[in-house]
């Protein structure tokens, strides 16, 4: 159990790591773009991609 949360941490990271390494400047516009959201845009966001995490977890 422990190591398929290391792997899957290790993926996550992995996929973090992708935009800011491969495109930094589009990275950066991005980023500059979420910080103009507000809070209730930004939690909107955040809920969506853990429904989805969620929903993909239990697919799979």
């Amino acid at each position: 159990m422990l190591s398929s949360l290391l792997l899957a941490l290790g993926l996550a990271l992995i996929l973090e790591g992708l935009m800011p390494m491969l495109a930094p400047r589009r990275w950066r516009s991005l980023f500059e773009q979420i910080l103009q959201l507000k809070e209730g845009q930004i939690r909107f966001f955040g809920a969506l991609l853990v429904s989805l995490g969620l929903l993909t977890m239990w697919w799979v």
